[in-house]
């Protein structure tokens, strides 16, 4: 474990180095509060810090403040080292931010054991960040293919929507649905079928760029949100997509599985309405179906929805 001293006496920074190494801890080592500051604020910063009290320029108070109002994570433990031992003075130094404190000169024994307090904490909330993010990986993934689940992708399409609609840009989503996915489960099982929509979830990320979003949007159908592009680039990556699903079949016992897909577009050049968006691209998709399945549709004004009607329908 790597931690921070600052303390401006080099004999004493020295001792606590040689206690510290002796230890088995990394040390990193400054001789003033600006130093230590500088680099608790660096990425991959030591997240144990012994600072002392009284230092020229930034003292250790002072630094126990500019830590405390960064709101970092992951938590910096900070202990003082202070010659003060007022109880009011202690109080002042836990106020600043201070974890704990120590007065000098120190005993070896009581701070390695201070250390291993604050190592504790630190692991502690280690595993505590480690559980939320799993928790909120839960909340906003597909467990059988860890790409976004519904509610996460259509979060981030409305985002995308409100955004491209206040900077006049581009965007489109990809309606996309894999072919004769019920036969699949019904001749292979499920098993295989999990398989392949694992494979094509894959295949998929490959394809799209860093920034897009993907998600299983319900059963075999997955939605695509592409920032910053117009309905040809957009009918160009679903292309993309449809040719590189359809040269990658699935190897699996009972032998090659084909896939493809049917894929609708729409871009807000037509709505800037999230469902009317969505809507349209599912029309887009059903002609894909419908003209034979593993083809690429384009969506038109033709294929809004009115109260949850096409308006090439009403005509």
């Amino acid at each position: 474990m790597r931690i921070l001293i600052a303390e401006d006496d080099p004999i004493s920074r020295r001792l606590l180095e040689v206690t510290l190494h002796k230890w088995g801890y990394e040390v990193v080592s400054c001789s003033d509060g600006e130093s230590a500051w500088d680099k608790l604020q660096q990425p991959e910063a030591p997240t144990l810090a012994i600072l002392d009290w009284m230092m020229p320029g930034m003292d250790g108070l002072q630094v126990c403040r500019e830590v405390r109002q960064m709101m970092t994570e992951p938590y910096t433990y900070m202990l003082l080292l202070t010659a003060k031992s007022q109880k009011s003075d202690i109080i002042a130094g836990l106020e600043a931010g201070a974890d704990d404190y120590l007065t000098k000169p120190f005993d070896a024994s009581e701070l390695r054991m201070r250390l291993r307090v604050g190592q504790r904490i630190l692991d502690l909330q280690a595993e505590l960040i480690f559980v939320r993010e799993e928790l909120r990986t839960q909340a906003t993934h597909d467990a059988l293919t860890h790409l976004l689940n519904r509610a996460a992708t259509c979060d981030i399409l409305q985002r995308e929507l409100e955004r491209a609609e206040r900077e006049q840009l581009p965007l489109s989503i990809i309606l996309a649905d894999i072919d004769l996915f019920k036969r699949i489960n019904d001749t292979y099982g499920h098993l295989a079928g999990d398989a392949v929509l694992r494979e094509t979830s894959r295949n998929m990320k490959s394809v799209v760029r860093p920034y897009d979003g993907i998600g299983r949007y319900g059963g075999e159908e997955f939605l695509l949100v592409l920032p910053g592009c117009d309905d040809n680039g957009a009918a160009m990556l679903a292309e993309r997509i449809r040719e590189s699903i359809e040269s990658h079949p699935l190897t699996f016992t009972e032998g090659m599985i084909p896939i493809t897909l049917s894929l609708g577009v729409a871009s807000n050049e037509i709505t800037q309405d999230m469902e009317g968006l969505i809507g349209a691209a599912d029309a887009a998709l059903y002609r894909a179906k419908n003209s034979g399945r593993n083809r690429v549709e384009l969506a038109s004004h033709n294929d809004i929805l009115e109260d949850g009607v096409l308006k090439s329908s009403l005509a």
